[in-house]
């Protein structure tokens, strides 16, 4: 393939310093943020009723963050390779066809963040009203949407100082919940070293399942791959954003479900959904509950901010590309893609509204998957077909590290099949649809001077 063949348009080329000034700080901010959400905090109850181990359950926790690392090493490859923000927009257009990366970017533009926007809000004013009983939940979550858009809307600038601040604020939250966990409640009579039993456990049925829900629960590891526009140096500062905040992560999900196991009855956990609140009474007394929401809600808020952020990069990439949707492309005086955030501003709301973001996160799930898996062939396929590319950045473990992610992906696509075939088939008709709108708005970019890219 030639070198226009291989992706809508060239990148910004900010490779050597000189962007709006998202630093590796900010950058691994975002991704801490983004995947940092509600699962951890109520993923265990469903797994101790069939894993009743401390050993198994910490190990499916670290396994779910090796994978996503193995995920982390392919994406940094792309993203050194082709620093574009628009995360699978640009990297399977790139290595594939620009009309793949255009279903990708479609599903993300107009539900893949909308909607996991919408359920956040709707989460923070769930755990807002188990704070202040009295708050309306609703009226709450699009406050809170649009007080986060708002900020956006002022630019970069201010978008990452408030990104940084309220993500430092969710971290020292989270640990001063694990040192209270450990320093006040009684411990219970679990082990968190190898047990006769382990190995019966691990090798299980469940804990493979438990493995699909735990890698939803490590999703948003590539978050900082949708700005990389906006990075000052992204050769060097996206594999160390996404590697620090996938780390961050793993840690604190690891010390989570220990501090969880730790204080509360096996018992009293199993087949709960709000195992942090349940933790929470463990370690608190009665005020637990809102201790917990109160936490809950204050990490809720960087989450929202984080999607609202990277979201709207997607649209405002696509913009770039496909004249019909130009107006998205543009950027405020203070450089934020105005009309895109308002986009996906005006999506959230919707749902929050007609409350079916629910019903669409269950549409576009096996999509999302679909799209990482291709995005991470893609290091394989670029290797085989253009080993010649420059590669500011190897995928480390490369060939055993993407086939790993291919696995564990791979089974989660066969999951979504069989248990939810009507729910993963509609979420490929709408990713599908995108082919129509392809077809109709594409438009040839101007040709540019990729001639450094590619002989």
């Amino acid at each position: 393939m030639t070198a226009s063949d291989a992706g809508p348009a060239p990148w910004t080329g900010r490779l050597t310093g000189g962007g709006t000034g998202v630093s590796v700080l900010v950058a691994t901010a975002i991704v801490v943020a983004d995947m940092i959400g509600v699962g951890v905090f109520t993923s265990l109850g469903f797994q101790v009723k069939d894993i009743p181990s401390g050993f198994s359950i910490l190990l499916l926790w670290t396994v779910g963050g090796i994978v996503a690392l193995c995920g982390v090493f392919a994406y940094s490859e792309l993203g050194a390779m082709f620093p574009r923000s628009s995360g699978e927009y640009n990297f399977l257009g790139r290595a594939y066809h620009p009309a793949f990366g255009f279903l990708a970017g479609w599903v993300s533009a107009t539900v893949g963040f909308a909607a996991p926007v919408a359920l956040a809000a709707m989460a923070f004013g769930e755990y807002a009203k188990s704070v202040v009983p009295d708050l309306p939940p609703i009226p709450l979550a699009i406050a809170v949407v649009w007080l986060v858009s708002l900020v956006q809307l002022t630019g970069v600038r201010h978008s990452s100082t408030f990104q940084l601040i309220s993500t430092i604020i969710k971290v020292l939250l989270i640990v001063a919940f694990l040192v209270a966990g450990f320093v006040i409640a009684a411990p219970q009579p679990i082990a968190f070293t190898p047990q006769p039993g382990d190995l019966a456990h691990i090798v299980s049925a469940p804990f493979a399942i438990g493995l699909v829900f735990v890698m939803y629960s490590f999703s948003g590891w590539n978050a900082a791959t949708y700005i990389i526009g906006e990075m000052n140096m992204p050769q060097r500062d996206l594999p160390r954003a996404l590697l620090a905040g996938t780390l961050i992560v793993l840690v604190l999900y690891v010390a989570l479900n220990a501090v969880f196991l730790h204080s509360t009855p096996v018992g009293a956990l199993a087949g709960q959904l709000d195992v942090a609140s349940v933790a929470g009474a463990a370690i608190f007394g009665k005020l637990g509950g809102r201790i917990v929401g109160a936490m809950i809600c204050v990490g809720l808020i960087s989450s929202i901010s984080a999607m609202m952020w990277i979201g709207p990069r997607v649209m405002m990439t696509m913009g770039e590309d496909i004249p019909a949707l130009r107006v998205f492309s543009r950027k405020s005086t203070s450089g934020a893609p105005a009309y895109a955030i308002l986009f996906q501003l005006a999506v959230a709301t919707l749902l929050l509204f007609t409350r079916s973001f629910e019903a669409v996160l269950d549409f576009i799930q096996f999509a999302l998957l679909f799209c990482s898996f291709f995005t991470v062939a893609g290091v394989i396929k670029l290797r085989i077909t253009d080993p010649d590319l420059p590669r500011p950045y190897r995928a480390w473990g490369y060939p055993f590290t993407p086939l790993v992610f291919l696995l564990v992906t791979g089974f989660m696509m066969y999951y979504l099949l069989t248990e939810r075939p009507v729910q993963s088939l509609s979420g490929m008709l709408v990713m599908l649809s995108g082919l129509l709108i392809y077809a109709v708005f594409r438009r040839r970019p101007v040709a540019a001077d990729t001639s450094h890219i590619r002989e």
